[in-house]
């Protein structure tokens, strides 16, 4: 293993999060690792063919690798020379849904009539 490169035991979720939100770049094959770098503005690369979160490549700082190790090592030697994708957090990914969603049941469901 490379000596900058370091690998951690499984973390609770929290903890998880916090190391992701240090890292300078992280390659996964995880779905929901590719939406937390997108929300954490980390630089991802997925190492897969496809992926069933797009808006974190299409708005996001996720790039789409696959498996073949000439790339992948080509888009991280990139990524870490400052030449990767920059992304964006997505429109409505603002940790305020709980009260849109509470807004529009208010302003739709009539009240007195809930069941």
């Amino acid at each position: 293993m490379h000596r900058s490169w370091r690998r951690y035991p499984a973390r609770r979720y929290l903890d998880f999060l916090c190391l992701l939100s240090k890292a300078k770049l992280v390659l996964t094959d995880s779905g929901g690792i590719q939406e937390e770098t997108t929300a954490l503005g980390v630089p991802c690369l997925t190492l897969r063919e496809n992926t069933e979160r797009p808006i974190t490549i299409t708005e996001g700082t996720n790039l789409l690798v696959g498996t073949d190790p000439v790339k992948i090592v080509a888009a991280a030697r990139d990524t870490l020379a400052g030449k990767g994708k920059a992304g964006r957090i997505p429109p409505l990914w603002d940790g305020h849904a709980a009260k849109r969603v509470v807004d529009i049941l208010l302003r739709e469901v009539p009240r007195g009539n809930a069941s």
